[in-house]
């Protein structure tokens, strides 16, 4: 089976909004700006118009796993790559240097959540609009993780990441140890070196294949980089069954 892409998002720029520009975001971020030119170059009328909103500051863990330099310590997150992604690359893109805590305002066409954080995923989750609107989710743990690109809003065909893993969007949970770490040494305990740079491989070669082709027959990836293997979620309701999710489940709750 196959999703075709809305047609909206062939017809004008697209709007996206990064929620996260740490770990995984910075990664995103910078990927984001390559597949806007490839886009362009490909005939796409407008590429991406990007947001991207973190409330964070980079610190001296970051530098060295996450793409930021000694000299952006101290400033916020989300500032400093649109500043360099909007010299560098030619474009016009914003930042937000906030947190999401409601999305009742937001127009974007696709949200892209690069944290971990039940709460955030919770609020993208509920998120009410009259078109379906995509949810790229990135999740990871040490070695592994996966990438869901689902829908939100009414007339959605994709199910979500909270739909299919439904532990992910309850806030009522606590959500994993997210404290800073003292050194690059510690963080490194906690996640491996290139895991937040696969996870955002991943996620973007997903949109670039939805993009140049107008379709897609898989709809997310696990990624476990210390076994090197990957597996594909097929668009199919028997793979969804198979997870737990049924859309017609999942409407009559929502009713």
């Amino acid at each position: 089976m196959y999703h075709n892409i809305n047609p909206k998002l062939l017809r004008d720029a697209v709007d996206v909004l990064v929620v996260g520009a740490g770990g995984t975001g910075s990664h995103v971020l910078t990927g984001l700006a390559q597949l806007h030119h490839a886009m362009l170059a490909l005939g796409h009328p407008g590429g991406l118009d990007v947001t991207v909103m973190d409330a964070d500051t980079v610190s001296a863990t970051n530098v060295g796993r996450q793409m930021f330099f000694t000299s952006d310590i101290g400033r916020n997150k989300a500032d400093v790559l649109i500043q360099r992604i909007n010299m560098a690359m030619g474009v016009n893109w914003t930042a937000s240097p906030r947190r999401l805590t409601d999305t009742t305002h937001l127009d974007q066409s696709l949200i892209i959540g690069c944290v971990d954080n039940r709460a955030t995923r919770k609020t993208i989750a509920d998120t009410k609009s009259r078109q379906p609107i995509y949810w790229l989710d990135m999740g990871n743990g040490q070695h592994g993780g996966q990438i869901i690109l689902g829908q939100v809003g009414q007339g959605k065909e994709l199910p979500h990441v909270g739909d299919l893993f439904p532990e992910t969007i309850d806030a009522g949970q606590d959500d994993k140890d997210d404290t800073p770490s003292c050194s690059m040494a510690e963080a490194l305990e906690k996640q491996s070196l290139f895991i937040n740079r696969a996870m955002a491989l991943y996620g973007l070669n997903l949109l670039s294949e939805l993009f140049r082709h107008g379709k897609i027959d898989y709809h997310g990836v696990f990624v476990n980089l210390k076994t090197a293997r990957t597996t594909p979620i097929k668009i199919d309701p028997a793979v969804w069954a198979r997870m737990g999710y049924s859309p017609a489940t999942t409407e009559a709750k929502a009713a």
